[in-house]
């Protein structure tokens, strides 16, 4: 057994996974999540705004010791879409080589599809068909795992390990800033429709690279994916074991999608599931996700809680 601590330092939040990893499995110890919005501006500065960069490093400080506390062994700290468009990521490197005394990773879109794979199908491709045994919810590979994130989406296809994938620029903060910052509160139609044709053009490029229509089940990961199932699935309040491996019809979100694109700012915070720091991206995230299972027509998605924080866990464990 390893304890190992796991920092994914995304767009939109910063997280943490203390997990003790075995050959074949992972115990949770600990997990947790802040809204940081690191990605503040990048899509249009190219830079880190000082503000964030500070909001990113005061979260950091409160894990580094919790990571003390829990007397974890290994270390990896993984920096995704925000700080690969950075012009001043050097900025965030020193910060976090200070707090954790790591440096942190900054890993190409290709890397992150394929810790998320590891992470989502961790609990299903150890009971696939393939292995002889049921699966906990009965799907069947290859998987097509979708991560939304903050500012892009990694979609990768595999059945027991990473097959092809791709990264894409249509992330939820990304996509809010780009088409909804200014269009009204609920977003004017146009505005929509404008963001709507961004996606579809970064899946058609999806569906050039990546065999899509082999896939038999697709895993969604992620805030955005699992707000919309807990909408869906009527939660009085957040439940990650409710929400772990439900399945949600694809009709289902379509209506949720266009229902929180109607809503008033106030009328999205007031959603019981939703994380304050999701209301505003919580729209366009949503899209993306329909528009996703609409044009690879899906019937439903299975929603994973287990990313590619999971993945990173499950790295340092083999490592």
């Amino acid at each position: 057994m390893t304890r190992v601590a796991a920092i994914d330092c995304g767009t939109n939040s910063v997280r943490l996974l203390v997990a003790d990893v075995h050959s074949d499995s992972l115990h949770e110890v600990e997990r947790r999540m802040e809204i940081v919005r690191l990605g503040q501006g990048v899509d249009e500065t190219g830079r880190l705004a000082p503000e964030a960069l500070e909001r990113t490093f005061a979260a950091m400080r409160g894990y580094a010791a919790l990571i003390e506390g829990h007397g974890a062994t290994a270390v990896r700290v993984v920096a995704t879409s925000a700080t690969r468009d950075a012009a001043n990521r050097q900025d965030f490197a020193d910060g976090v080589r200070e707090i954790f005394g790591v440096e942190p990773e900054v890993v190409t879109g290709a890397e992150e599809a394929e810790l998320s794979f590891t992470g989502a199908t961790g609990d299903l491709v150890s009971l696939s068909p393939e292995t002889g045994l049921p699966t906990p919810v009965g799907t069947r590979p290859p998987y097509l795992v979708v991560d939304i994130g903050g500012g892009s989406t990694e979609f990768v296809i595999g059945s027991t390990h990473a097959e092809a994938a791709l990264s894409v620029d249509i992330g939820c903060v990304r996509l809010t800033e780009r088409h909804l910052r200014g269009a009204g509160d609920p977003p004017a139609a146009a505005a929509v429709e404008a963001m709507a044709a961004d996606i579809d053009d970064a899946l058609d490029r999806v569906a050039e690279e990546v065999p899509v229509e082999r896939a038999l089940t697709m895993v969604g990961l992620a805030g955005s994916v699992t707000t919309v199932a807990g909408i869906v699935l009527e939660l009085d309040e957040y439940d990650p074991e409710q929400i772990h491996h439900a399945r949600i019809p694809a009709n289902r979100v379509h209506e949720i999608s266009h229902r929180l694109l109607e809503m008033s700012h106030s009328e999205r915070a007031a959603i019981p599931v939703m994380h304050p720091g999701r209301v505003d991206v919580i729209g366009a995230g949503a899209l993306i996700l329909d528009r996703i299972l609409q044009r690879y027509g899906f019937a439903e998605v299975v929603v994973s809680e287990c990313d590619i924080l999971d993945g990173i866990a499950w790295s340092l464990g083999k490592s």
